[in-house]
């Protein structure tokens, strides 16, 4: 993984501190969602394999290095700068959330403390990484509560931001809570069920519909699922239907759902299909997902593109990685931000989940009470020190996480109040001393 997949201050900063001699000095860096986006009360954790495959592969290549020895902003470095990067590799570790896990705003997410260089550089691909899947698996478990157990396939690649934003985008729906994506890649990579049959080009290849439906039976077998608004929906319908078995079902993608669904699901319980499934495509989102559930509408399942690969309601996740402590000559520092809207809390953290609530307290207090310290080591002195779940244990772990959840806070809108986050009482009395110790060395 090249190091180089990173923004410039990241890497002027780490060659400010080789310069500055502050090789030697450890620190510890928090990854954390500030706020949490529109109408979400939490959000699901996700990314974690690619941000531990990114550490332990990273790399300054011979590329790489000769590319920054022309930059300008390099040009008084030393050649020890460089000769050390072509030895640079994560030392460091790492204490992480399970992919999966339901967060609230302030938690952390990810703990790295390394020596400072190191835990420098990776930080704008692991906002990224982690930022994104995160985003996106929240965005599915909207989606799938709305749905109400009716299965939701992610079909956003084709208008995913990348392809490659496209096979993470897969992998982190199926993590939320989708029954399986389209993107084929993700599928072998992750494990991943993958859905699809073919598109409007596939009916209009052929001068007749009806022979594009038997193409196609005889291709897909029990797996067929025809898409019958070409021309006409419920024509379409009748058509599909009178080739009789195998199939999956069939698909609609236009009109008005509610009454279309309505009138399929009637001619092909007519045709002595009533195994025969609908699914609906076509633009939607968690809240039309919510109108054709209330509505009653016969549909078992719904494909959904744009809106989930993209998260277009909310398409950002406020995802920051602070330093919060440093370790210099074996003494530690405890390092805290008190700019308004944009504090931070010193000091490594633990996050103990109990009944009905959290508490944010010091990574080395022993908590009161039947709880779960979600913030686990996952790397020690550059070694992977734990396996890495499964997308479909992600995804378990996901689906009891959430429905551990008090229902309105599965809510698509905004509840009041929000899930208790509290702060312990050796993390508040850290806090002020650190407040105070700034207000001193400030005067």
């Amino acid at each position: 993984m090249s190091a180089l997949l990173t923004d410039l201050y990241q890497l002027t900063m780490a060659a400010g501190y080789w310069l500055a001699g502050k090789t030697e000095e450890r620190a510890t860096f928090e990854l954390f969602v500030r706020r949490l986006p529109a109408n979400r009360n939490f959000v699901v954790a996700a990314g974690l394999r690619q941000a531990v495959d990114y550490l332990l592969n990273l790399r300054f290549s011979e590329e790489d290095i000769r590319y920054l020895r022309g930059l300008e902003q390099f040009a008084r470095l030393p050649g020890g700068f460089f000769d050390g990067l072509k030895e640079f590799r994560f030392t460091g570790d790492v204490f992480a959330v399970p992919e999966g896990t339901p967060l609230f705003a302030g938690e952390p997410m990810l703990t790295l403390r390394a020596p400072l260089m190191e835990a420098q550089i990776p930080e704008t691909y692991l906002l990224a990484t982690l930022g994104f899947q995160s985003l996106i698996a929240t965005k599915a478990a909207r989606m799938t509560e709305a749905a109400g157990g009716r299965a939701v396939v992610e079909f956003g690649t084709r208008r995913a931001h990348s392809p490659q934003a496209g096979v993470l985008a897969g992998r982190a729906s199926y993590i939320g809570g989708c029954a399986g994506t389209s993107n084929t890649l993700a599928g072998r990579e992750f494990g991943i069920p993958v859905f699809g049959t073919a598109a409007h080009s596939w009916v209009m290849s052929f001068q007749a519909e009806l022979e594009a439906f038997r193409r196609l039976q005889e291709l897909l077998g029990p797996a067929t699922t025809y898409l019958v608004d070409s021309y006409d929906t419920l024509e379409g319908t009748r058509r599909a239907a009178s080739l009789g078995n195998p199939l999956w079902g069939v698909r609609l993608d236009s009109g008005n759902l509610v009454e279309l669904a309505r009138a399929v699901r009637s001619i092909l319980n007519d045709a002595g299909l009533p195994e025969a499934k609908i699914m609906a495509t076509g633009d939607l989102n968690e809240y039309k997902i919510l109108e054709l559930v209330a509505a009653g509408a016969p549909i078992d399942a719904f494909g959904v593109g744009t809106d989930l690969a993209t998260s277009a309601d909310a398409p950002s996740l406020g995802a920051v990685y602070k330093l919060v402590e440093m370790e210099v000559g074996g003494e530690r520092r405890f390092t805290a931000k008190y700019s308004e809207d944009k504090a931070t809390l010193p000091g490594a953290k633990q996050v103990f989940r109990y009944l009905g609530r959290d508490v944010i307290g010091r990574a080395g207090e022993c908590p009161q009470g039947a709880c779960e310290a979600l913030l686990k080591p996952l790397i020690l002195k550059g070694e992977l020190v734990q396996d890495l779940p499964s997308a479909a244990a992600a995804r378990e772990r996901a689906q009891a996480g959430l429905r551990a959840l008090p229902k309105k806070l599965r809510s698509l809108f905004e509840c009041e109040p929000p899930y208790p986050v509290e702060l312990s009482d050796e993390l508040l009395h850290l806090m002020e001393e650190v407040r105070q110790l700034v207000r001193t060395n400030g005067t």
